[in-house]
């Protein structure tokens, strides 16, 4: 049995065994897909092509793109990967007052947990910071009362024997460790991470609420109100980053239809990659009459309500939850790492920096990509984790300090794409994250024929 593949989603060397065959976190998590999209069809009786998906706030490049990529063995165009807790807000903010707010978003599911600032506004859901613990969640509550009762029937019936070994006792503790958690929510203790957002000008939050069904223990909301001194909301724990990805979904199909059709009145050009910033700035600069009727057009062909088509303007801002650089020297010869984006800066983001080669007559720049969780600008290497390598091809005779340019770009998704150019003879290479840790080449079309051919129940 295969339980809280989430944990393992971007690990290089996650394999489940069965049947004689290997799989990866991404097929497994390809089958989840499957099945959940096969049930939307049923409900809405048509087929679906395109989907959203949700992932915790705190995945980096690894998770994501393993992320993105089990929904393309599903086979499905994967339209947004967007964070749990932003997809949370979306749901959220609609139904609440007009009023500008700071919302503590409180996610505690079965297998992780994520805690993130949003500014609320009318026409801006702006994430001031996010952080989480991939291997906290519900699940662990279980297990230590899993434990518990291992250790009073070895008390009650004097014997050292482990019931867990036993595959048959072991499930039946684990469930029954669950249905107690249900009924009496008993634990004295639960960890509470919260990121200081001062820097950013945000003192304090106005509300807290609580998606995720394991935030349903009572001792969740005793130690919130404890903590902070305020009564959490419950905002619908099991269906509020759903119903998120869902309304985020409609606001990007709503959106691409104006778009075509702003572009095709005016002939605005516009990149096919082009990302929501930029198809909201094609948006903010038509004049209001042709906006309108553009407005209503959509509302005709979509069968949404003028008031609908309009709430799609909203603009969703979110933030990085990792750093990321690269490998250097600094002035001891010693290795460490220069962050140029870093953690909980607002996405996308697009910036350069110039660093100097180390050599005289240097022939390639070897370019160590980098992530971390640190909120510092420079870090030690040994508090990283390296996520891709590239090589830069540098001209003949170049003096030692000679610059080269690294630039970062990081979408809405939180995906990287880096480029490095010398600038003598403006040599450049393109890297597209594409790391060993998630599955590519003939394993991804092995995996994808296979989950193609699957009748998932």
């Amino acid at each position: 049995m295969v339980s809280f593949i989430k944990r393992a989603m971007g690990e290089p060397d996650y394999l489940f065994e069965h049947g004689g065959h290997s799989y990866r976190a991404e097929e497994i998590s390809s089958f989840i897909i499957k099945k959940v999209v096969q049930d939307a069809e049923q409900v809405l009786g048509e087929k679906i092509t395109d989907i959203v998906i949700t992932c915790p706030a705190y995945f980096g490049i690894n998770e994501r793109e393993a992320t993105k990529k089990a929904g393309e063995i599903a086979g499905y165009n994967v339209q947004h990967i967007i964070n749990k807790p932003t997809a949370a807000a979306i749901a959220y903010g609609p139904v609440q007052t007009d009023e500008n707010r700071v919302v503590l978003v409180y996610d505690l599911g079965g297998g992780t947990f994520d805690i993130t600032m949003i500014e609320i506004k009318p026409d801006l859901i702006q994430v001031i910071c996010t952080g989480g613990d991939h291997n906290l969640g519900g699940k662990d509550w279980d297990d230590r009362i899993a434990s518990n009762i291992t250790e009073e029937f070895q008390i009650i019936t004097v014997t050292d024997e482990d019931i867990l070994e036993d595959p048959d006792t072991c499930q039946e503790v684990l469930l029954a460790a669950e249905k107690a958690k249900i009924i009496l929510g008993q634990r004295e203790k639960i960890p509470v991470t919260f990121t200081y957002a001062g820097e950013k000008g945000y003192q304090k939050f106005d509300e807290i609420i609580l998606v995720g069904g394991a935030t349903r223990m009572p001792q969740i909301v005793s130690r919130i109100k404890k903590e902070f001194s305020m009564e959490p909301k419950f905002f619908d724990p099991d269906e509020a980053v759903a119903k998120g990805a869902a309304i985020f979904g409609s606001k990007l199909m709503l959106n691409d239809e104006l778009i075509q059709r702003i572009v095709k009145k005016t002939g605005t050009k516009i990149e096919s990659d082009a990302g929501m910033e930029e198809k909201a700035k094609i948006i903010d600069s038509i004049p209001g009459a042709i906006l309108l009727d553009t407005v209503k057009e959509v509302s005709e062909v979509t069968g949404y309500t003028l008031p609908a088509v309009k709430e799609s303007f909203v603009k969703i801002k979110d933030v990085t939850s990792k750093s990321f650089g690269i490998v250097v020297e600094n002035a001891g010869m010693q290795e460490e790492v220069f962050n140029l984006i870093v953690k909980n800066t607002t996405v996308p983001i697009d910036i350069a920096k110039q660093f100097y080669t180390s050599s005289e007559n240097q022939k390639t720049v070897l370019i160590r990509i980098m992530e971390n969780e640190i909120n510092e600008q420079v870090v030690p290497l040994e508090h990283s984790t390296e996520i891709a390598t590239a090589i830069l091809n540098l001209p003949h005779g170049l003096s030692k300090e000679s610059p080269v340019q690294i630039i970062f770009r990081l979408n809405e998704e939180g995906r990287l794409k880096i480029m490095a150019a010398e600038k003598t003879e403006s040599k450049l290479v393109k890297v597209d994250i594409e790391t060993r840790s998630v599955i590519q080449g003939k394993a991804f079309q092995e995996a994808k024929a296979r989950c193609q051919s699957l009748t998932i129940h």
